[in-house]
């Protein structure tokens, strides 16, 4: 049987194969020469001091064990006369869902309001260089999702969703380096996720399944309480007893719709705030307390929380070695976001900081009901397109400036490629953000000395953390709960977060789907 080891070593040692290998067979009392192969279960780096250390959990295996590396295959087979399931959106949970359903004889017919990678490329290369946002084709809508052009984080380790395992299983099968399967913070990089996703979408129709391109849902079909298929937008009808919602949290339109056909929405909690950036060799000088980061040390990273005035403040999606993009989906709003490529190689480290947003914050927006959290980001977005002169690029503000309250008279280099305009952040962000984010910023410079600085600067507005919106229901059968066979998945659900969770809740309602199909 395997043996494991636990190893606390130099960042150099751990690097370095064969240095592993011996100081895991003298641990394990095996001699180095009967180890066949050894395999990382797990890898963290500790830079709580300044005596860096690198942790692993190492599995040795010897000519009488069986390989437990080796991947669980993807059991495809030919679905293309198995009845079908409506999957709305290709984003993380459809397309995982689609994977699944496959696994399990049914027919996914996926409908994308967005375009294939190729071309949505070309239009969210146009954000930066024409200042046009195509609605339907961005960093948000089109093959993949949001997810495509995100840096891939694959930080949920929680099995309360369902297995995630089996998803990063399936991200490996598709060419995702096997490291993230054992990395404590693991992450796929916006430079490989492209060919990924392509790779799922040929497994998908290999077997028989249907993507479709420029195919936007614009209703669904109900009837007693049934629905029995879907509208797109070129009037063309999809019938199924089966309809995954798997659109993103940025598909206001779909909330819109539910409204308009009286399915039961919720308000939830969500976040916004600024993105923040620094160069990242002054991250790296804080968290590695001043040793060179060298040829071992990944770009460091940060994780921050504290509360202020009952509001929790905290970093999301931070990038190390990354870059800030345009975020929109609209003409008329800023929204910034974050991704690092693979190698974390750029010289700017950034991350979201946002406040904590509950439903008492929306009584302004009361008479969009259930929608008010929507109302508030939409205005949040209007006011920063307004305030970065009306084109995508992005109000901003050195940080120290914005938490003495101080203009900022000139502005540091920054990775947005659409550019930046000085702007006082301070002054019109909602009441609710602008003095927690203040009080955030000051308490994160006494954590991390030298983070608060004018080497640094943020960016209006960070608003898309989560959706605001929650379409509820049965946590048995995963449908909504009035209308049978509509089944919400995904961060547009308002159930999930990020790839991971999301892609594991797809998964989650086309087993659901399965176990209901013959008694429909």
């Amino acid at each position: 049987m395997p043996q494991k080891v636990q190893l606390n070593l130099t960042p150099a040692d751990a690097s370095d194969e064969q240095t592993v290998r011996r100081k895991a067979a003298h641990l394990s009392g095996t001699p180095v020469n009967d180890i066949k192969s050894i395999r990382i279960l797990k890898r963290s780096i500790d830079s709580r001091t300044k005596n860096i250390r690198v942790n692993l959990e190492i599995e040795i295996l010897t000519e009488r064990d069986r390989d437990g590396s080796l991947l669980n295959p993807f059991k495809s087979q030919n679905v293309s006369g198995c009845r079908e399931v409506i999957i709305v959106g290709a984003g993380p949970a459809g397309l995982f869902a689609a994977l699944r359903l496959i696994e399990l004889g049914l027919r996914p017919v996926i409908l994308e309001r967005g375009k294939e990678i190729s071309r949505r490329k070309r239009d969210i290369a146009m954000i930066s260089r024409a200042q046009v946002i195509d609605p339907d084709s961005n960093y948000c809508f089109g093959e993949g999702g949001a997810g495509t052009f995100s840096d891939g984080k694959l930080y949920t380790r929680s099995r309360k969703r369902g297995d995630n395992s089996r998803v990063l299983e399936l991200l490996c099968l598709h060419g995702a380096n096997r490291n993230i399967l054992y990395e404590a913070h693991p992450h796929l990089g916006t430079d490989k996720l492209p060919a990924i996703i392509t790779r799922i979408k040929s497994s998908i129709v290999e077997a028989g399944g249907i993507l479709l391109f420029d195919k936007k849902v614009t209703d669904l079909i109900i009837n007693n309480e049934l629905v029995t298929g879907v509208v797109t937008a070129d009037n063309e009808r999809f019938r199924s007893p089966f309809v995954l919602l798997a659109t993103g949290h940025s598909a206001h339109d779909i909330y819109e719709t539910c409204m308009r056909r009286k399915i039961e929405l919720e308000m939830k909690a969500f976040a916004a705030g600024v993105r923040v950036e620094h160069p990242q060799e002054l991250i790296d000088r804080i968290q590695y307390h001043g040793n060179p980061r060298g040829n071992y040390l990944p770009a460091a990273s940060y994780n921050l929380v504290r509360q202020s005035r009952g509001r929790g403040i905290y970093s999301f999606c931070m990038c190390p070695g990354g870059f800030i993009v345009p975020a929109a989906t609209a003409q008329e709003e800023v929204v910034v976001n974050g991704m690092s490529p693979s190698e974390r190689n750029s010289s700017y480290a950034n991350s979201g900081i946002v406040v904590e947003i509950r439903l008492e914050d929306l009584e302004k927006y009361s008479a969009y009901g259930e929608l008010a959290g929507l109302a508030f980001q939409k205005e949040m977005e209007h006011d920063a397109w307004i305030h970065g002169g009306r084109t995508q690029r992005a109000p901003a503000q050195r940080l120290a400036d914005f938490v003495s309250g101080k203009s900022s008279s000139s502005l540091p280099k920054v990775s947005y490629t659409p550019g930046v305009t000085s702007s006082p952040l301070h002054e019109w962000l909602p009441e609710t953000i602008a003095g927690r984010l203040m009080d955030g910023f000051s308490m994160f410079g006494r954590i991390m000395k030298g983070f608060l600085s004018n080497e640094a600067v943020i960016l209006g507005v960070e608003s898309r953390t989560s959706s605001p919106v929650r379409i509820p229901r049965n946590p048995e059968t995963m449908e909504h709960v009035r209308i049978s066979g509509l089944y919400p998945c995904g961060e547009g659900s308002g159930y999930s977060g990020g790839i991971v969770s999301s892609a594991v809740d797809g998964v989650k309602a086309a087993e659901a789907i399965a176990l209901k199909k013959d008694s429909v």
